[in-house]
């Protein structure tokens, strides 16, 4: 009794991680698909919205004067950052959708591509030291092992490839 009652907390828990995770992904779809669209005049603009002030009484601030920069170097990154964003999230949601419907076959794919997607963000983490990634990192290595323990679980219920 109390290990169906652990199985089904599990099987509540990933399907919630799968909502969470979809929620990032349809970011990641509007995050690129505005990234495609926008312009660096746009992005330019935008950066002298949010650090004008800034810049004019702390000229030397790293986090207003990275801003400018990244703002300028907008178009030479703005097709890779678009692309990244769109399969990325494009990827993940396929495969939430997949896994939300329970397809078995599905979990050893998901399985591999959330592993690469966490390796690919522990080495950018290894470069921007960003707190937030690794929060999100964190958060993918959980739904992995729920990713895991679901698939265990539907496989000893006799579900099969």
């Amino acid at each position: 009794m109390k290990a169906a009652f652990h199985e089904i907390q599990i099987h509540h828990l990933f399907r919630w991680s799968l909502w969470l995770k979809a929620v990032f992904a349809v970011g990641e779809i509007a995050g690129g698909v505005a990234t495609a669209l926008a312009s660096q005049d746009l992005a330019i603009s935008l950066a002298n919205l949010l650090t004008g002030y800034e810049l004019v009484h702390h000229p030397e601030d790293v986090v207003a004067n990275y801003l400018q920069h990244a703002a300028h170097q907008f178009v030479g990154i703005r097709h890779f950052a678009a692309l990244y964003l769109l399969t990325h999230g494009v990827v993940k949601m396929w495969l939430i959708v997949e896994l939300l419907r329970e397809r078995i076959s599905f979990y050893p794919i998901a399985l591999l591509a959330f592993s690469v997607f966490v390796t690919y963000q522990l080495y950018r983490f290894r470069l921007t030291h960003s707190w937030l990634l690794l929060l999100i990192t964190l958060l993918d290595l959980v739904v992995i092992w729920l990713t895991w323990k679901e698939y265990q679980f539907l496989q000893g219920h006799g579900i099969r490839l």
